[in-house]
């Protein structure tokens, strides 16, 4: 990604670049700097900001769990306050080589979950239109 641009991974990046590196708006970029304490980028005249490596990974890391993964800001936000992920883009080898969990196969009382009650959804929708038709004809 960043590499295309030219520039070597150790150097500051613009807001521009990043954004470009990550497919976002620069506004988003902002954004998380009001959300996320630990990405602060360096600031010279101008408020121009510069990424620093550290401050690319954490993004690129950021971007990762909120448009890949599904997490919400707070999600992510508790995430970094807790330390549980690296800044880094790729996970630690040991959590990648690790099987999944079993899970039972048949339903136990954690796992059994009521069946949908569509009809009476329905039932409940066709009263609603029918209290929502005679305020109607009144």
């Amino acid at each position: 990604m960043a590499r295309a641009s030219g520039k070597s991974e150790h150097a500051f990046r613009t807001i521009g670049e990043l954004a470009a590196d990550l497919g976002l708006p620069q506004h988003i970029l902002r954004y998380w700097e009001t959300r996320f304490p630990q990405l602060r980028p360096l600031q010279r005249a101008g408020n121009r900001r510069y990424y620093r490596p550290t401050d690319v990974a954490l993004a690129r890391r950021i971007h990762k769990l909120l448009n890949e993964d599904g997490y919400t800001i707070r999600g992510v936000q508790q995430l970094l306050a807790k330390g549980d992920t690296p800044v880094d883009s790729e996970p630690p080898a040991e959590a990648v080589a690790a099987p999944p969990p079993a899970v039972p196969t048949s339903p136990t009382p954690e796992t059994q979950h009521a069946p949908f009650p569509a009809e009476e959804l329905r039932a409940l929708r066709r009263t609603l239109a029918d209290a929502l038709a005679e305020t109607a004809l009144e």
